[in-house]
């Protein structure tokens, strides 16, 4: 079986981020650079995969020349190759679609998995969007997926609690927290990353209209969060909720 990863690279969630002073984007002096957890478990699962029905799994990632660092720490997990789309425009959801659609047909994989949504925009869109633009089934919000010959039946995480559906390959799965808990690079597997191959291809070279149709005016960081009081009685306390929380 062959599986596409797609993996984006964002600030480590343990940085502390802070908002430039024109509310353009995010400051990056001095900000740690991980791989999106969510993706992380679709390496995982997409390794457990392979281990379980052979074949192979393909990173892919889409942006500068320094996003190759994430994508060893993916071959270095155990992934066999990886993919860099090169571009330096900050691209939005749409047009990242559009891209991994291009090299999903290039490449032809069983099955796309990758992280419900990344932990910097939260946008939740690209899987979404990737298999409709590829007219192949989806499946969101993982937490257990199976596979009987070109059937794959997966556990989705819904409002109302668990969902089971089931489809037929190729198609498209999206991650949740607890679908697998991710492993660490070994040391050997750190020096094989080293060796294995990583292929740039521009992304203007694809045929894919870039142009963004999303733009975020502005950022603003949250307010500080205001110390706590204590009230002398119960009746007080309903009163602070009624008059100043406004909740009741």
């Amino acid at each position: 079986m062959k599986i596409l990863v797609p993996i984006k690279r964002v600030p480590d969630p343990a940085t502390t981020i802070r908002v430039m002073a024109d509310g353009s984007g995010i400051a990056t002096d001095n900000v740690k650079w991980v791989i999106n957890p969510f993706d992380e478990i679709a390496i995982e699962e997409a390794l457990r995969i392979k281990e379980k029905q052979g074949g192979e799994v393909v990173l892919v990632t889409i942006g500068q020349s320094t996003w190759q660092e994430q994508l060893r720490t993916g071959l270095a997990m155990g992934a066999d190759r990886a993919i860099l789309v090169k571009t330096d425009a900050a691209l939005d959801p749409l047009a990242l679609s559009g891209i991994l659609a291009k090299v999903a047909e290039e490449q032809k994989p069983d099955l796309i998995v990758l992280g419900k949504q990344a932990i910097d925009d939260d946008s939740n869109q690209i899987p979404q969007m990737l298999a409709e633009m590829l007219g192949w089934p989806q499946a969101t919000f993982a937490s257990k997926v199976e596979f009987a010959d070109t059937k794959c039946t997966v556990v989705r995480e819904v409002d109302g609690g668990l969902e089971t559906i089931a489809f037929n390959l190729p198609g498209v799965i999206s991650t949740d927290l607890r679908l697998n808990e991710p492993r660490y690079a070994s040391l050997p597997g750190i020096m094989k990353a080293r060796k294995k191959e990583m292929k740039e291809v521009a992304a203007d070279s694809l045929g894919v209209d870039l142009a963004p149709k999303l733009k975020i005016k502005t950022l603003v960081a949250p307010p500080k969060r205001q110390a706590g009081r204590k009230v002398a009685s119960v009746q007080e306390l309903v009163a602070v909720l009624h008059t100043e929380a406004k909740v009741i």
